[in-house]
């Protein structure tokens, strides 16, 4: 197959991006794949690491601009999908594949012009504009989970939201815990910095009152990075500070819990971990989508989830220490959250995108 994925930017879009492409070479180890997306950071970094192919179109997003602002975005629309029309035509792909973000629109756009099958992934409860927009191009739309407002039923189809294979294989092997706790706190690719601000004070609550020990891994994002790394040392606990964590894998196998912003792609990642979460759902996301995200798993079990306006570092300090040290709690959120894993959604967008290749 000659497969051309679109969209990224953010790692809840590029991750199950990379995992269907992952697939689709597993399954066809002499397929062709070229990723184009719009040049930022974690895409060049992770794409290039996997040794794939990518392109750059110049675009970018209209939401929540100004009227100016706007119409400066639309004046390079036409340019952003002549350059995906000449991409395509180039690459001359079976099949374009879409994961959201701005960029898509205009590759999409041109993938239908030239009659070439679109197959969409919406990893969100709540669709962005986006794939929003995508779902009136697309022939096939696959969803992690109903979505509101939904697509059109006749072309969706309830997947699951794609793991990366490292993260599968690390599902099978027997974790790395140790005799302390061990905290994972993140705040997404690009960083949360009140989650880091809250993360950091809690510690420090905790250390003070009841010298607890806990071992920290946190991931901060590039502007927080060395402000949290001197947090940590100046309370006295040993912490691994990243701006960006690649063995994401690892640092899984070796956490006892999470405190995470509600992505549906890190979740997914959780659910099929079997780990446990506190969710802190970032509150100028789009529709509010973190939220409809985090309360699937809180419902099921696995994740409690509290808004970022009602916490500060003692509420948050307090709500770590419950889930520590109640005995089991850890242990039950584990296992709820497994059952609410799909490792099977990689095979089964891999197939969809095959079966549409075949009825073309």
């Amino acid at each position: 197959m000659r497969l051309i994925i679109t969209g990224g930017g953010t790692g809840g879009h590029l991750f199950p991006a990379l995992a269907v492409a992952e697939g689709i070479r597993k399954r066809d180890p002499d397929s062709e794949i070229m990723f184009i997306g719009a040049g930022r950071r974690i895409d060049n970094q992770v794409l290039a690491e996997k040794g794939f192919t990518r392109k750059v179109i110049s675009f970018s997003g209209i939401k929540g601009l100004g009227m100016s602002g706007f119409l400066h975005a639309a004046s390079r629309l036409l340019p952003a999908i002549a350059q995906s029309f000449f991409l395509i035509r180039r690459f001359r792909p079976d099949l374009v594949f879409g994961v959201g973000g701005y960029v898509t629109g205009p590759v999409l756009t041109a993938a239908k012009i030239l009659r070439i099958p679109i197959c969409i992934h919406e990893q969100n409860s709540v669709p962005g504009l986006a794939n929003r927009l995508a779902g009136k191009l697309a022939d096939r739309i696959c969803i992690s989970q109903p979505c509101d407002p939904p697509f059109a039923e006749s072309k969706t189809i309830l997947t699951g939201n794609p793991v990366r294979g490292e993260i599968l294989d690390a599902s099978h092997q027997q974790t790395e815990k140790g005799k302390q706790t061990t905290i994972l706190v993140l705040g997404g690719s690009q960083g949360a910095r009140r989650v880091n601000e809250l993360a950091c004070a809690a510690m420090k609550i905790l250390h003070k009152r009841e010298k607890t020990t806990l071992r920290i891994i946190h991931q901060t994002g590039i502007a927080d990075e060395e402000k949290v790394r001197t947090s940590y040392a100046e309370i006295g606990i040993q912490a691994e500070v990243s701006s960006f964590f690649t063995d994401m894998a690892g640092l899984y196998r070796r956490a006892d819990l999470v405190i995470s912003r509600a992505g549906a792609t890190t979740l997914a990642e959780l659910a099929v971990m079997g780990l446990p979460v506190l969710l802190i759902p970032y509150p100028f996301a789009a529709d509010d989508h973190q939220t409809t995200n985090g309360e699937y798993y809180v419902e099921g079990g696995g994740a409690r989830m509290v808004q970022e306006k009602d916490l500060n570092e003692e509420k948050l300090a307090a709500e770590i220490r419950q889930l520590v040290d109640r005995s089991g709690t850890l242990e039950e959120m584990a296992a709820a959250m497994r059952k609410m894993g799909q490792p099977q959604a990689t095979e089964r967008i891999v197939e969809v995108c095959k079966q549409l290749v075949r009825d073309n």
